[in-house]
């Protein structure tokens, strides 16, 4: 199953028995998994961070030559070019096959670039230990107590774990257009598979050992296009799966609502960062080969 932009608006006739299909199986997965069917749309469409954000976790981290680094679930890279261009030994673990091959594509001529294609909950890491380990929006899909203790077990002592997400606000900057799209929302969009998935307890983390929890935030904006803005919207888990015959009309609505207000809808970005350390004494002496 490949994804395209053309995947998540209205379905042509031609493409509509091969996509439908494709919706069906992925209404059967966990939502976790359905990213994999819009490895091009996501990579085009999906937040990414600020320049601020990087700075203060590399500089906070100490990433740099020499520090090994382990991303979860970097999808298709919204988080990963600044990482990767300090030098550092980046490794990568992504659930998602069509991810996994976009991910190689764009990076598979870095040297230092390694990335495994698995599931992070069931992976066995072997003897490795890492300097950082961080997600961007992904350690809120693993139980909490999977993503607390293995990362703290993978880490060497001093470590740090960062956890990055983006909460964009659209109603204050559009109120008017916001209403608008409430309605598209409640006439159109009913998902057969309802998403519960519940807030991931960031502050939990020093109930696993770690240390000097903190919370950093970052501003910034993103303006779509009605195009822009439905394509983006379709790369939400619950979207991407969203049946007919309330898909076209759902997503139909959601560019009508945006061509009336001027084609154009801004987003006040929220870049959120938490940061914790495994203490320095805490650890075992595993090595991984090569390392000193």
């Amino acid at each position: 199953m490949k994804g395209t932009a053309g995947f998540v608006l209205a379905l042509r006739s031609t493409q509509c028995h091969a996509k439908k299909t494709a919706l069906q199986e992925a209404a059967t997965m966990e939502f976790r998994k359905v990213f994999d069917l819009i490895p091009e749309q996501f990579d085009r469409f999906r937040p990414r961070y600020c320049e601020a954000l990087f700075a203060d976790l590399i500089a906070f981290a100490g990433i740099g030559p020499g520090t090994r680094v382990l991303e979860i679930g970097p999808g298709t890279g919204q988080a990963t070019d600044p990482i990767l261009r300090t030098g550092c030994d980046y490794h990568a673990i992504e659930l998602g096959e069509h991810l996994f091959e976009k991910m190689r594509q764009k990076y598979g001529a870095y040297e230092n670039f390694h990335i495994v294609n698995d599931d992070f909950i069931t992976h066995d890491f072997g003897s490795q230990r890492f300097d950082v380990i961080y997600s961007a929006a992904t350690i809120q899909w693993i139980p909490e107590e999977i993503a607390f203790s293995k990362t703290f077990s993978l880490l060497r002592p001093g470590g740090v774990l960062a956890m990055l997400l983006t909460r964009g606000d659209y109603r204050t900057p559009n109120e008017a257009l916001y209403r608008e799209i409430q309605q598209v929302y409640a006439a159109y969009f009913k998902p057969e598979t309802e998403y519960t998935h519940g807030a991931f307890p960031y502050a939990k983390a020093v109930e696993y050992g770690y240390a000097d929890f903190e919370k950093r935030e970052y501003h910034g904006e993103r303006v779509f296009t009605a195009e822009e803005y439905a394509a983006f919207s379709a790369t939400h888990c619950d979207h991407i799966v969203l049946p007919e015959p309330y898909r076209t009309p759902f997503f139909n609505g959601l560019k009508d609502a945006v061509r009336a207000a001027g084609d154009r809808i801004v987003f006040s970005d929220t870049y959120v960062m938490y940061l914790a350390r495994k203490p320095k004494g805490q650890g075992d002496s595993t090595q991984t080969d090569g390392e000193k």
